[in-house]
């Protein structure tokens, strides 16, 4: 008897039916930093993408407006490498509320007041991401390179001071048993640069770029197939709300630049279209969920959920 070949798996499509999230590549992978974990790998020699123009991000802004993009987020690269960021978050917040995602390490008092004198001139919310990956210069610096445990703590102090709230960004590359005890050593820090009480939010770390050149042994990593939908809140996947602006077009989401295959065109209603979740990496957002988004998570709620 002829045994049945077993049909290949096909890829989950996810649609998009609301443009909800705007996302710029604001500083392209230009950065001043070196990451061992970076999964778009930049640094201060990666100039693969190219900073964003004020013009340029304010007609996309105007084309989100126009499709109903309720929340804008600018990512890097460090962002703050783009002299023109001010000018920039001025322009978005008199639309909406806008999120930094930055390394904190360039912030001091003089641009944390001048992004307070944004925030407070309009209606609109100014977040700030900051990122931090160990409670001490060791448990940091071994990633994010030596003297960045100290230069982003300057920087979170100078936007504590200035009534800022920032959400502290650490990706997990410890175990799950240690992330209580880590969570409380975050806080404890956090609590002695008087940020009493912060805003945590732990990612998981993604096999790609710079993570997964040092990576010794191979994950396992899962294609996301149609199966794998039925029941599952496509809400949580950010290619179901949200796109990324770059220099070179738009994109399905900011985990998959270097993908070409991410690239959906030159302007947002090209991008509107369904994406085939062909990429492993996809499967990290489908069992974590909302991994860009602003949620925090506290103390007292252990390691991320896994689906």
């Amino acid at each position: 008897m002829i045994q049945k070949t077993r049909q290949a798996q096909c890829p989950a499509q996810v649609g998009i039916e609301s443009l909800d999230n705007l996302w710029f590549q604001l500083s392209g992978t230009i950065c001043n930093l070196s990451c061992s974990h970076c999964f778009i790998s930049c640094s201060p020699q990666n100039d693969s993408f190219g900073f964003m123009g004020q013009k340029q991000i304010r007609d996309f802004v105007e084309q989100g407006k126009s499709l109903g993009v309720k929340e804008f987020y600018f990512t890097g690269g460090e962002p703050f490498l783009n002299k023109e960021i001010y000018g920039i978050l001025k322009d978005t917040l008199a639309v909406g509320p806008a999120t930094v995602l930055t390394n904190g390490t360039t912030i001091r008092k003089r641009a944390a007041q001048k992004l307070k004198n944004i925030s407070d001139a309009t209606i609109y919310s100014l977040e700030l991401r900051v990122s931090l990956d160990g409670f001490d210069a060791r448990s940091n610096d071994r990633l994010r390179g030596s003297g960045s445990f100290d230069s982003a703590l300057k920087g979170i102090i100078a936007l504590v001071e200035a009534s800022f709230l920032p959400i502290i960004t650490a990706v997990q590359t410890w175990p799950d048993t240690e992330h209580p005890a880590i969570l409380e050593k975050f806080k404890a820090l956090l609590a002695g640069i008087g940020y009493t009480r912060p805003r945590i939010k732990i990612i998981p770390a993604l096999n790609l770029g710079a993570y997964k050149n040092m990576r010794k042994d191979t994950p396992d990593e899962i294609l996301v197939t149609e199966e794998m939908m039925v029941g599952y809140d496509q809400s949580q996947l950010i290619c179901s709300n949200s796109r990324l602006v770059t220099e070179q077009g738009v994109y399905v989401c900011p985990i998959l630049l270097d993908s070409p295959e991410a690239n959906l065109g030159g302007t947002l209603s090209e991008s509107m279209r369904p994406y085939a979740l062909t990429h492993k990496t996809c499967h990290t957002c489908y069992r974590y969920g909302a991994i860009c988004s602003n949620f925090s998570t506290s103390a007292s709620e252990g390691p991320p959920s896994h689906k």
